[in-house]
């Protein structure tokens, strides 16, 4: 009997640069949101990103020739994770309840766990969409249009009060991201460097009780005696 070790087999040399370069392409991107999220697109420079990334300006424009396809990568990653948490929205088969206070729970999140991401998205939003301005029209609108379908159907079946769905779901964003956008705002009015965890579950806890208010059923009056 053979008492030779199995060995794993090798990763193809192709597949390794690939998996290498995805790598790298990401640790970049991770820098420039925060560089891009602090300094704007006009005021980022790639020398920036590369110095932070600790790579040479001319490595880095090897993998993001151009300012613009760097600020076109941050921004798919960011509208990547935002659209994921619209497409758990659109569940008409479960308690609509339950779905929307999932839904502020996961907004809430990216915005404490992602801050700079929020901010890189709002400020190219704020400043008129003019760079990305085509991509959030195409992802975002068809996608809103599926949520508020779903919307449509909770209110024909009466599971929740006639509303406008469309400006549900603008207050719902607003809210949740003005605790990425606006922290700084927050921290100084609560008299603390930062915000922390308890006050995104306070923060949770009025927005989920606000949007489900906006949608309740008002309970049927009782018959006269």
């Amino acid at each position: 009997m053979s008492t030779a070790k199995l060995t794993a087999a090798p990763v193809p040399k192709i597949k390794r640069r690939v998996l290498n370069r995805d790598k790298l392409e990401a640790e970049i991107a991770a820098e420039a949101v925060r560089v891009f999220a602090e300094c704007g697109y006009e005021g980022t420079s790639i020398a920036t990103v590369a110095e932070n990334a600790g790579l040479s300006k001319q490595n880095l424009m090897y993998y993001f020739p151009t300012k613009q396809s760097l600020y076109q990568r941050v921004l798919d990653e960011v509208l990547d994770e935002w659209l994921e948490r619209m497409e758990n929205l659109a569940a008409e088969d479960q308690d609509p309840r339950e779905v929307l206070r999932t839904y502020v729970q996961a907004k809430l999140k990216f915005s404490r766990e992602q801050p700079w991401a929020s901010r890189v998205y709002a400020m190219e939003v704020i400043s008129g969409a003019q760079l990305y301005g085509a991509q959030i029209q195409s992802r975002v609108v068809p996608l809103l249009r599926k949520d508020i379908e779903v919307f449509e159907k909770w209110i024909s079946a009466g599971k929740i009060a006639p509303v406008n769905a469309t400006h549900l779901l603008f207050a719902i964003w607003a809210m949740t991201q003005s605790y990425a956008d606006f922290s700084a705002q927050m921290a100084l009015v609560l008299n603390r460097k930062q915000l922390t965890k308890k006050d995104f579950d306070d923060a949770e806890r009025v927005i989920v009780d606000m949007v489900l208010a906006a949608v309740s059923v008002p309970a049927a009056p009782l018959n006269a005696g």
